[in-house]
C-alpha cells in the first residue's frame, strides 16, 4: 500500500494532471505548434503523432533522470539529443513496420520530434533535477497534454473539412443532397492557428474564472 501511495501521491497527480490544462505545453507554454499545423488534417495521423511524442517524452525524461548525476554539464544537451534521437528512430521504425500508411502520412514529422521544443524543455526543466518516476510521469503528462490538443483540432478539421473521422464518412449523403458542403478552409494550415487560438482563449477564460473564485 505504501508503494502505491508513493506512486499516486498528490505531488505525482499534480505532475501528471497539470499539463492537461493549467500548464498545457501548447495552450500555456505555446510549444509544439509547428507539428500541430502539419499533422491535424486527419485524426489518425494526429493520434499517432501524439502517442509518439508521449512515448518519446516519457522515456527520454526517464533516461535523462537516471543519468542526470553522471552527465557533465558542458555536454548535457548533446546527451539529451542522443537519447531523444535514439527513441525517435525506434518509434519511426516501429511505425514503418506496423503502420506503414500512417508513417507515410506523417512523413518527416516523426523524425522532427527530435526538434520538438516540448522534449528539450522537459529534459532541461524537469528531468535534469528530478527523480526517475516523477520525470517519467511528467513526460506522460506533457505528452498527453500535447496529444489531446492535436486530437481535438484534428477532430474538427477532419469532420468539417472532409465529412469524415478516422477515414470513415460521418456526414450523411442526404446532407450533401440538401446543399451541405465541406468547409475547404478547415484543411488549410491557417485554420489550425485559428482553432488553437480558440482553445487557448477558452482555457484562459476558464483559468481566469477559477482565479476570481
Amino acid at each position: 500500500m505504501s508503494n502505491k501511495k508513493m506512486l499516486l501521491s498528490p505531488k505525482t497527480k499534480k505532475i501528471l494532471l497539470g499539463p492537461l490544462s493549467a500548464d498545457n505545453p501548447i495552450m500555456v507554454q505555446v510549444l509544439g505548434i509547428c507539428s500541430a499545423l502539419a499533422v491535424t488534417v486527419e485524426m489518425k495521423p494526429a493520434l499517432v503523432m501524439g502517442l509518439s511524442v508521449m512515448i518519446v517524452t516519457a522515456f527520454s525524461n526517464l533516461a535523462i533522470s537516471l543519468l542526470r548525476n553522471t552527465i557533465p554539464q558542458r555536454i548535457r544537451i548533446i546527451v539529451q539529443l542522443v537519447v531523444i534521437a535514439s527513441l525517435v528512430i525506434l518509434v519511426d521504425q516501429t511505425l514503418k513496420a506496423f503502420s506503414y500508411e500512417v508513417s507515410k502520412q506523417l512523413s518527416v514529422f516523426v523524425g522532427l520530434i527530435i526538434t520538438n521544443c516540448i522534449l528539450m524543455g522537459r529534459l532541461e526543466a524537469f528531468a535534469m533535477s528530478n527523480k526517475p518516476w516523477d520525470s517519467f510521469v511528467d513526460g506522460i503528462g506533457n505528452g498527453f497534454g500535447y496529444a489531446w490538443i492535436l486530437a481535438v483540432v484534428a477532430f474538427f478539421r477532419e469532420l468539417l473539412g472532409s465529412g469524415k473521422l478516422l477515414g470513415y464518412t460521418i456526414i450523411p449523403e442526404s446532407f450533401y443532397e440538401f446543399g451541405y458542403q465541406n468547409n475547404g478552409l478547415m484543411i488549410l494550415p491557417p485554420m489550425t492557428l485559428v482553432m488553437l487560438g480558440i482553445i487557448i482563449w477558452i482555457n484562459n477564460s476558464k483559468q481566469q474564472g477559477k482565479d476570481i473564485k
